[in-house]
């Protein structure tokens, strides 16, 4: 079923978005959505890099955006369907140098405090002098 407008301007601010976290960086579902306006759609975020093509004819694909670098509010790489999918992402961001524990229950864990990315503007919205909105201030990043 093809997307409508809104769900394809959605999921294109996500993938962009995504593609500016740095390597060897991680953020939240949740952060990435306040960082596109959209607060309240972490889920979404999720579900939008769950759908992310890996045809490389594609402006975004599952090479040119890092999905690996987004995972959980509380650190945790999101469990899947599939256990692959975790150790997968997990070993995609071993590879940029993120150290990926296993907690108590078997949970694939990063350290924000070593390695999350959490800005309050997107550096290309720095770049072009975006103002950043205080009003949420007080609101937690993750």
């Amino acid at each position: 079923m093809p997307r409508t407008p809104e769900a394809q301007a959605f999921f294109h601010a996500v993938y962009a978005a995504v593609q500016e976290i740095p390597e060897g960086k991680v953020t939240t579902y949740g952060h990435i959505a306040k960082l596109i306006g959209t607060p309240q759609r972490p889920r979404q975020v999720g579900t939008a890099l769950k759908h992310l093509p890996s045809n490389t004819s594609l402006r975004y694909h599952h090479d040119n955006v890092p999905w690996q670098r987004v995972i959980n509010g509380k650190g945790i790489i999101s469990p899947r369907s599939q256990p692959e999918g975790a150790r997968n992402q997990a070993a995609s961001l071993q590879t940029e140098g993120v150290v990926v524990t296993t907690g108590a229950l078997g949970e694939l864990m990063v350290d924000f405090t070593e390695y999350g990315w959490f800005p309050r503007l997107l550096p290309s919205e720095e770049a072009a002098g975006v103002v950043p909105d205080d009003s949420d201030e007080d609101e937690e990043s993750a």
